[in-house]
């Protein structure tokens, strides 16, 4: 096993991509956290009911759409 070519190409490969994707995370690490961190806020107070029923209309719409286009 160690004496073939491609397990030494392989583990070549496997360390420099390793050693590249922890000098980017490390030069990132802030923005990798907030990414990993990120919980959308939803604000449902500032929504109209109107504006919700519209919404709900058109992913009923879109739904019926997908569906048919399903059953065809």
């Amino acid at each position: 096993m160690f004496t073939k070519v491609d397990f030494w190409v392989g583990l070549a490969v496997g360390v420099v991509a390793g050693a590249v994707g922890y000098k980017v995370y490390s030069e990132n690490k802030g923005n990798f956290n907030n990414l990993l961190q990120y919980t959308p806020q939803v604000e449902t107070g500032d929504v109209s009911v109107v504006e919700l029923m519209k919404q709900k209309e058109r992913l009923e719409d879109l739904i019926a759409e997908k569906q048919a286009a399903v059953n065809a």
